[in-house]
C-alpha cells in the first residue's frame, strides 16, 4: 500500500467528498464542509491541510496550524482521521510525520497534539512517533459551558 501525501492548496470536488466521507469518522458532531468552508480552511494563515492519498484515493487527512507566541513558533496537530478501511497501514503515521517535518521547517520549538485515551492504537503511534504524554490539562470552553459559568455567575 502506497501513501503519498500531500499539502492541500485548493478546492476540488474529490476533496469535498473525502472530507464528506472522512470527517464523520472523526466526529459524529462534526458539521458537514462545503466548498467555502473548506476554502477558508485552507487559506487560512497558519493552517497547513495534509491530505493522504493510498493508490491514488484520499484516505486520511490532517491539519498543522502554526502560530507566533511570545516564547516562539508553536505547532498544534489537529482533526487527525484516517479512513477505517486505510487505519493500520501507516497512513496515520506518514500524516503525522510531514506535518512534524513541515512544523520543524517552520521553525516551530514545539509540535501538540491531543487525543482521547479511548483512541488507544493512535495513543500508541504518537508514542512511537516520539510524543511524549505531558502533564497538563486541557481546558475547553464551550457554548454550552460559557452558558453554565454565566448561570453560576448570576450574569
Amino acid at each position: 500500500m502506497s501513501v503519498v501525501i500531500e499539502v492541500v492548496r485548493s478546492v476540488t470536488d474529490e476533496l469535498l467528498e473525502s472530507f464528506g466521507r472522512l470527517l464523520p469518522q472523526l466526529s459524529r458532531s462534526a458539521r458537514v464542509l462545503d466548498a467555502a468552508a473548506l476554502r477558508g480552511l485552507i487559506e487560512w494563515p497558519g493552517n497547513h491541510i495534509l491530505v493522504a492519498r493510498v493508490d491514488g484515493r484520499i484516505m486520511g487527512t490532517l491539519t498543522l496550524v502554526t502560530f507566533p507566541i511570545p516564547t516562539g513558533l508553536r505547532a498544534w496537530i489537529e482533526d487527525v482521521v484516517v479512513d477505517e478501511a486505510a487505519r493500520g497501514h501507516g497512513v496515520g503515521a506518514a500524516l503525522t510525520t510531514e506535518a512534524v517535518r513541515i512544523a520543524r521547517a517552520a521553525g516551530a520549538r514545539t509540535v501538540d497534539l491531543t487525543s482521547r485515551p479511548s483512541r488507544v492504537a493512535a495513543n500508541r503511534l504518537y508514542e512511537r512517533l516520539g510524543f511524549a504524554v505531558r502533564d497538563s490539562k486541557v481546558f475547553r470552553l464551550s457554548e454550552a459551558t460559557a452558558e453554565r459559568a454565566d448561570t453560576v455567575r448570576g450574569a
